[in-house]
């Protein structure tokens, strides 16, 4: 699998590097709990057909495998940290335009996305309740 990574001209081998440096043992009550350890998350692996692609990358550590049908943007940005790695199948690549057709592509909900801005804006202001 990591032969396979490295063949399609862009080198993800320090990617698994780095996932495999980083598990940590948890510190706390976690240990006792079977939560003995932490790692960072690797890249991402999407596919639509499983052709022992599961079994190619299931032992390297950090890669998480997934079906372009379970896609979540949980899975895309862990934390929120925006910036995964994505390595897709072309089959995977292929069906996006069948999962998200152009009449239903994702909309913002919102037109500014300062959070803060808004909340601090004077009409949300003049509404909320002052503080006790």
């Amino acid at each position: 699998a990591v032969v396979s990574t490295q063949s399609t001209g862009l080198s993800r081998r320090e990617e698994l590097e780095k996932a495999k440096e980083s598990k940590k043992i948890r510190t706390g009550v976690g240990k006792i709990r079977n939560r003995r350890h932490t790692m960072r998350k690797g890249p991402i692996v999407i596919y639509k057909e499983d052709n022992v692609i599961t079994k190619a990358f299931r032992n390297l550590p950090g890669v998480t495998l997934l079906n372009d049908s379970r896609l979540n943007l949980l899975h895309l940005a862990p934390g929120g940290h925006v910036g995964r790695v994505c390595i897709w199948t072309e089959t995977a690549f292929q069906a996006l335009g069948d999962i998200y057709s152009s009449e239903t592509l994702p909309r913002d909900m919102m037109k500014n996305a300062d959070l803060t801005r808004n909340i601090n804006s004077d009409e949300i202001q003049r509404v909320v309740r002052t503080t006790k």
